[in-house]
Parts: C-alpha cells; structure tokens; sequence
C-alpha cells in the first residue's frame, strides 16, 4: 500500500520517489562484464542500448540522430523543430550556441520558433535520416498529430513518438477535434510511442491505445520549469515503477502484449539510468547529457521542446559551454572523471555485472532500497 500523508484537514497527498532517493541493492551472485547484454527490442526494430534521443532540437539534428543510431540507440527528430521550420537552420544553431546566460535566450527562442512549418522540409529531412540508415523516428505534438501525421506517414517513417508534457488517452475539447489516439494508432501499420505520462492510471490508458511504448515523465532535469509554471513534478522513481504495475496488469489483461516503458526525466549519470531500468524502464530517454557531446547541433547549449513555446514556456535556456567528448566517447568511454557523465552505457553494464543480471528484462528484478 502506498503511503498517504495528510497535509490537511480533508486532504491528503501520496508519497512518492525521486532517482536520487533510492540505490541499487546487489544481489548474491556476479557476472563478468563482458557477459551482459544492453540489448532491447521495440517491435520489430533492435537496439543494442536502451538510449532514446530527446527530440531537442539542442540535441538532434538528423546527422546526430542518424549517429546515435549507429551508435545503437534510437536518434529522435522533432518535425516541429528547427530543421523544419528553416532550409538551412545551423546559422540559427550557431546563434543559439553564441547566447551567455544575461542573454534573453527566451524570447529568441520564442522568435526563431515562430517561422512556420514546412511540410517540404519534413519530407527532406525524412529522407535524410532514411539515407543515414538505421531506424527512422520522428516526435509530433498531439496537438498537430492530425495536421502532419499525413505528411509524416507519406515520407515513410519506422516510428511515430507522440510526445507532449503531459498526454492522456482521454483528451477533452469543446473547440476543436480532439486526437483520438486509439483511433488513430488502429489505422496505422507502424508502431508508435505516447507520453509523456506519471501515474498507474494514465499509462494503463495509454497503454490500452495499442501503443508500442509509453513515456514515463515530462523531460524534468535543473532546467525544466513545469513545477513552476505549472505546478507539476514528477518523482521518477515512483512513476517508473507505478507504470512497470500498469503494464504488469496489462500484460494479463491482454494474454501477453509488452508495451516498452521510455523514462524521460532525472537521468543525467549512468547511476541515474541503472537505477531507473531498476524500477522497470526498458530504456531511458536522454536530453541534456547528449548536448555534451560533440555532435550536439547547438554545440552544448540546451533547451527543452517546450522552452519555446509561444505563450507559455517550460524550460530554462542553458549556455553552451565545453563538450566532454565525442558521442560514441560519452556513451561508451572511456571516462576520464568519476562523476557518471562519461561511460554512460558503460557504466549500466557494470551495474548490471556487480548485480550479476545478465540482460535489462532480468535487471528489471533488481532489489531496490531506500535510503534519503
């Protein structure tokens, strides 16, 4: 049962966990390191590690999509960003990486952001992640979901992430046509991604979509602002382990069908990616930590996709500053600093190894205490 604290007369408040709150718990037994296994598959398409790119335009152009896929994870472009908006938008990128912290880096991101969508670049920028190999995956808002979702199906996309700050299988408009996310998965023969979500009940609805996989979290790190414009946090670990019980139930319910849960907030260290897996991820979406990379198309700046938004912005603008190492080096090392930022997969396959797991669904079983 989970705790449940009274904060008031009438009004009580569950419990929950952050990342930060818990620790892995050895079990009896080790393995050797090079006899464990990152590998996870979502549908029909193969990983070798559980690392989903967040659909920042900060982070993922279609080159550095293209290269974390051939670095084995999935490289995610947001058909709402830059690279569809502009022809040619590294001078944008460029001017972005240029702006210091006094900067009013807000309302220029608000300013580039407003040029409108080119239906033309979505296609072209498809295509360039088809002829760099590998999965192609693009983000869409459900917002615009039923405007682009024809454009997006026409360039011929592997996966469809639908990602919002918060997404619910059960929208209510009285002003305009609701995205109907049953509906519109049923009628597709691709698999498709949904979230973001934080409780058992709403991953359990969105998992009832027919969804491949459901984000679990709103992208919250430092320089996430949802708690203060909205008044929403997530403790990550709670809600991870909240949705590994939905999809627990769902898989009886439905006679054996596995949704993959994506944790999407408080991961910046390999620790932080052992342990959300720990409480039953499949695998862990990064943003910040890959604009330390080289590749990063804003040259280590940072910003969340709702950083920009028109009216009502959630996300800090971080100034670049200098990179730790070349994509392929931060995920895999070496490291040269013992602080969790480097090695990032690498260091989950010693988690696993000191646990003595063998691959990420046995891992998944990891004991788990509570010490903060």
């Amino acid at each position: 049962m989970r705790d449940v604290v009274e904060i008031g007369l009438g009004k009580t408040a569950q419990r929950g966990y952050h990342l930060d709150d818990i620790a892995i718990v050895p079990s009896r037994r080790t393995r050797d390191v090079d006899d464990v296994s990152t590998g996870w598959q979502l549908d029909a398409y193969q990983f070798g590690i559980p690392c989903v790119g967040h659909p920042s335009d900060a982070t993922m152009s279609p080159a550095s999509a293209v290269r974390l896929g051939q670095l084995g994870g999935l490289g995610v472009l947001n058909v709402e960003g830059l690279w569809t908006r502009y022809e040619n938008p590294t001078k944008v990128l460029e001017e972005l990486a240029g702006l210091d912290e006094d900067a009013p880096a807000t309302k220029r991101l608000q300013e580039v952001y407003a040029e409108p969508i080119r239906p033309d670049l979505i296609t072209e920028r498809v295509r360039e992640l088809r002829e760099g190999g590998g999965t192609v995956a693009v983000r869409v808002s459900p917002q615009h979901t039923l405007a682009l979702a024809p454009v997006i199906l026409d360039a011929g996309v592997d996966l469809l992430v639908i990602q919002g700050t918060i997404v619910s299988a059960e929208h209510v408009s009285t002003t305009d046509e609701p995205l109907n996310l049953k509906e519109f998965i049923a009628d597709l023969d691709l698999p498709v991604i949904v979230g973001g979500c934080t409780d058992y009940k709403t991953a359990l609805h969105l998992m009832r979509t027919g969804a491949a996989g459901v984000i679990v979290g709103i992208g919250g790190d430092e320089w996430s602002t949802t708690e203060s414009v909205l008044g929403i946090r997530v403790p990550m670990a709670t809600a991870i382990a909240d949705a590994a019980a939905a999809r627990r139930d769902y898989l009886d319910e439905t006679g054996g069908r596995h949704v993959h849960l994506i944790a999407d907030g408080d991961i910046r260290t390999s620790g932080d990616i052992a342990k959300a897996l720990g409480c039953g991820a499949d695998a862990v979406m990064l943003g910040e930590p890959l604009s330390l990379c080289e590749e990063a198309p804003a040259g280590g700046a940072w910003w969340h996709s709702a950083a920009s938004h028109p009216s009502l912005p959630r996300g800090a603008f971080e100034a670049a500053g200098e990179p730790l190492g070349s994509m392929e080096r931060l995920l895999f090392g070496p490291a040269d600093a013992p602080d969790g930022q480097l090695n990032l997969f690498g260091g989950l396959r010693r988690a696993m190894a000191k646990c003595g797991y063998r691959d990420l669904k046995e891992f998944q079983k990891v004991g788990l205490v509570l010490d903060r």
